[in-house]
């Protein structure tokens, strides 16, 4: 994971970015989930790859600013190509990305001063092709300052998210106006036993549909969600299994 000290920021991250132009990605423009009940109710069945999106905690909990964190991390790493991660503080840690399928190798981490220093590294980074998603930590963004990135991304074709992290007593993070194309909550679902962590998805907005809320697997090591599978569809795909088997004698014939 590639550090740029704060001091040295402008003339540090555009050198690094300039030494990757000439590796322009071929880009998709929509990025599907994989979970139908999440892709069937986005406007454009994926999440759009040239717009800013914004992803905060459900709450100040620090399970959820994980959930938060992990859920953004799984987006950048299927996007492919170098990720800029823009942040206040030095708090970033690669084995947790690595989780949900970002390699810390693929992680250019920038510090800004304030929230409008990571502001304009994002429009910043969004300039480079190379990259293959801009990610920036905030606690407040202007409607114009999320207008400006979201133009941005739009020029680069390159995805770029927002991560609003929650403060106890701030309210809530998604309140204020915003360009983004999307605007998600994300939070760690109380279940037991399972191999993975659930997530609650709350779409508080899109700009091509409406909200919904959903619950899905936490992203694994590919940076993929998962669908949950309830205990009558399970019972449903046993029953569709046992249907479609072979009669014993006709295996047995065959």
């Amino acid at each position: 994971m590639s550090i740029v000290p704060e001091s040295s920021v402008p003339s540090s991250l555009r050198d690094t970015l300039r030494a990757l132009e000439g590796r322009a990605l071929q880009r998709r423009r929509v990025m599907p989930f994989g979970v139908a009940d999440v892709d069937s109710r986005l406007g454009d069945a994926g999440l759009r790859l040239d717009a800013l999106h914004e992803v905060a905690p459900a709450t100040s909990s620090l399970r959820d600013d994980a959930a938060a964190t992990l859920f953004v991390a799984g987006i950048a790493a299927r996007a492919w190509g170098p990720v800029l991660w823009i942040v206040r503080r030095r708090e970033l840690f690669g084995p947790c990305l690595a989780r949900s399928g970002l390699a810390p190798a693929r992680v250019i981490q920038a510090e800004a001063a304030d929230d409008a220093g990571v502001l304009a590294l994002m429009e910043e980074g969004l300039r480079y092709p190379a990259l293959g998603a801009v990610i920036g930590e905030v606690r407040r963004a202007s409607p114009a300052a999320t207008r400006r990135v979201q133009q941005a991304a739009e020029r680069g074709r390159t995805v770029a998210m927002l991560l609003r992290r929650a403060a106890r007593g701030r309210g809530d993070p998604l309140a204020a106006t915003s360009a983004a194309v999307t605007r998600w909550r994300v939070g760690a679902a109380a279940v037991v036993g399972t191999a993975r962590p659930h997530w609650t998805l709350d779409l508080a907005a899109q700009q091509e549909g409406a909200p919904f809320g959903t619950t899905a697997i936490a992203c694994d090591d590919t940076g993929r969600l998962g669908a949950i599978v309830t205990p009558a569809e399970r019972r449903r795909a046993a029953s569709d299994m046992i249907r479609v088997a072979p009669a014993p004698e006709r295996a047995a014939a065959a």
